[in-house]
């Protein structure tokens, strides 16, 4: 299936896709092999951008067969902006150009109408095989899940997704509606048998507990989740939940690298009235920036064992900057990420803001 066939074939193909039945194989790819892509016969092979290797350190995205550069371009920003088109989909486009290939969105950014993956979407209608491509889904059923999926196809123009993700698992109430009789996973089951994604994983910035709990249900292929240097502060993921997802060998991306900014010494806060009415100030208000150049917040996450980090990009100038720090990037040792860790406590609980909301 290709980006010239009419939208009605192209349609046609994807619920050709969704019908299908097939079979995974339960073997997971050995370290020693991670070269094979064993499990997805059906599916195109593992994209390639041809840049990446040339333009920044590559890492294995767990198990999974692919390398992924150190940096990555996430779906928020610029890319969840209502009638964005003129500066997210050019974002989209030199971030390939510049050696990326990763890309993350959700059936959640950009409210309903789903913006992030429709931006995404117009670049991957000619550049589908540059890029990893990553979407999830927010509902808890199995029934909402099928439906996030074939809109995700829809929008963003491919028959498939590399990897199809549960996302903000924080609770148990979370964990327990997704593996319920009727819940989610058994779309992300079903879809990855059918070809339709090719890995499945789970995403959560809340805390550790029920993400831990989900690994320990199920042998998820990756995990996104908040790595940053206030973390150790407040219900630290680095603590139990990064070791378990590195034992289980996952892909394991970064998030949060900068906390929406907060963590940054560069951040203009907007006024406190401002941050009530924002969905990310709602439970933390501050008045002050934060306490680390972007370079040292992005090198502190980096040195932790994580495949990749994915940030969100407003201009094309921050995105090329961060790829950039990707290519400069040298890991800093254990007491240069202490020294960080303890600077970014005077603006840890800003920087940490999704651990603090109300949740049932």
């Amino acid at each position: 299936m290709t980006a010239s066939q009419p939208n009605s074939v192209r349609k046609q193909g994807r619920r050709d896709f969704l019908k299908a039945s097939g079979a995974v194989t339960a073997a997971l790819l050995a370290p020693s092999a991670l070269t094979a892509d064993t499990r997805k016969k059906d599916m195109p092979g593992l994209p390639l951008n041809p840049r990446t290797p040339a333009a920044m350190p590559t890492r294995n995205l767990g198990k999974t067969g692919y390398k992924v550069g150190i940096f990555s371009l996430g779906g928020q920003a610029s890319l969840e902006r209502p009638n964005n088109f003129d500066v997210a989909v050019p974002i989209v486009e030199r971030a390939l150009d510049l050696g990326v290939n990763y890309i993350d969105t959700s059936s959640i950014y950009g409210g309903p109408d789903r913006w992030s993956e429709q931006y995404v979407g117009k670049v991957m209608a000619k550049r589908r095989s540059e890029a990893f491509l990553a979407t999830k889904t927010k509902e808890r059923t199995r029934d909402g899940s099928m439906r996030m999926i074939d809109k995700s196809l829809e929008l963003l123009d491919t028959d498939h997704v590399d990897l199809w993700q549960l996302h903000d698992i924080g609770t148990m109430t979370d964990v327990n509606e997704v593996f319920a009789k009727g819940g989610a996973m058994e779309a992300l089951l079903e879809m990855q048998q059918q070809k339709v994604v090719r890995y499945i994983g789970i995403t959560g910035h809340y805390r550790p507990d029920a993400l831990m709990e989900c690994i320990h249900r199920h042998d998820f292929d990756t995990i996104l989740m908040a790595v940053n240097a206030a973390d150790p502060h407040h219900y630290s993921f680095n603590e139990a939940l990064l070791p378990l997802a590195v034992e289980k060998q996952m892909g394991i991306i970064g998030m949060k690298v900068p906390g929406r900014g907060r963590l940054l010494s560069t951040w203009t806060p907007p006024t406190i009235e401002q941050q009530k009415h924002s969905w990310e100030g709602m439970t933390i208000q501050t008045d002050k920036p934060g306490t680390l150049k972007m370079r040292e917040a992005m090198f502190y996450t980096l040195s932790r064992p994580v495949s990749t980090v994915i940030i969100g990009c407003d201009t094309i100038a921050q995105l090329e900057e961060n790829v950039q720090l990707a290519r400069d990037f040298t890991p800093l040792n254990d007491k240069q990420q202490t020294e960080l860790v303890a600077r970014a406590e005077p603006c840890a609980k800003p920087s940490l803001f999704f651990r603090f909301y109300d949740r049932p």
